[in-house]
């Protein structure tokens, strides 16, 4: 017979070794979360920026997830500046731009530990849009510049018809914005007096909508409501469609791109590569912008 000090004995240490064991079974557990959480980390991809290389990112990672059912990937706009900004502060792992990095925003991301690496992906033409019913077809960029400096407001002024011209531009986030007021104004200021849209969509339904009105998007954002103009930057008029922003002969051409922290790797690498793939070359042309 077992007694009674004995079986005490043994309840209790049955109690420990049952304690240890859940113990265990805990800590392996927590592993096994870790250790999904590090997977799960490199199967979603959060990009953000540029509302002109928006619809590219968008329509790629369409296509990416579909060929790529376990990865996620979420693209946002909101404009190149805010894009950055979301980098630097390490909220996403790249970037959307269709401008060059600031100076002031490398130093802020290299004090974060940050090192923003360019990756071109693409090529942009800048259509400067009426609307349909405005018989002004060309503008000189003296033209354009004056419309957007404010010294030029009425539409008589540059051949059209006795009509107040509604001059709309982007916010000052967008990389548009800030390529547009280098190239059209020479750094000089938006007239004071023109209307801000936070998103390109909203300058092309505004522009259909208004007889009056101008404004300046990406290629791809283009569409029946809206036309786009011929522009003289100097060597004669030139129209704004494919093959001259191809062969460089459009005055108002761009590179688009990502901003990465460091080189590619993971996830971020295999987007990369899939949009330079022939699929995503074909992607680029279908959305409206051109592959490097």
């Amino acid at each position: 017979m077992i007694s009674e000090k004995l079986l005490k004995n043994i309840m209790i240490s049955s109690v420990v070794v049952l304690i240890i064991a859940i113990a265990f079974a805990s800590v392996g557990c927590v592993d096994r979360d870790d250790s999904d959480e590090r997977a799960s980390g490199d199967s979603s991809l959060m990009i953000k920026g540029s509302d002109t290389v928006l619809p590219l990112s968008q329509a790629m990672a369409e296509e990416f997830m579909l060929l790529n059912p376990d990865k996620s990937i979420t693209v946002v706009g909101g404009g190149s500046g805010v894009g950055i900004s979301a980098l630097i502060d390490g909220e996403v792992k790249m970037a959307m731009s269709s401008r060059d990095i600031k100076e002031s925003e490398m130093t802020s991301a290299q004090a974060n530990g940050v090192n923003p690496v360019l990756q071109v992906v693409a090529f942009d033409g800048i259509a400067v849009i009426v609307n349909p019913e405005n018989p002004v077809d060309q503008l000189t960029f003296s033209q354009l510049k004056g419309i957007y400096d404010g010294s030029i407001s009425n539409w008589a002024e540059v051949g059209g018809e006795d009509r107040t011209i509604t001059a709309i531009t982007r916010d000052s986030s967008s990389g548009t914005y800030e390529y547009f007021r280098t190239e059209v104004l020479t750094g000089d200021n938006f007239r004071q007096d023109a209307l801000v849209q936070p998103a390109t969509g909203g300058i092309v339904q505004e522009v259909g909508q208004n007889r009056g009105a101008i404004g300046y998007i990406g290629y791809a954002y283009l569409n029946d409501n809206v036309k786009a103009l011929a522009l003289d930057g100097g060597d004669g008029y030139v129209e704004a469609n494919p093959e001259n922003i191809m062969e460089g002969e459009y005055p108002l051409a761009r590179p688009l791109m990502y901003y990465v922290d460091g080189e590619p790797t993971g996830l971020t690498k295999e987007f990369l590569d899939f949009i330079r793939s022939p699929t995503g070359r074909d992607i680029i042309l279908d959305v409206g912008y051109f592959p490097v």
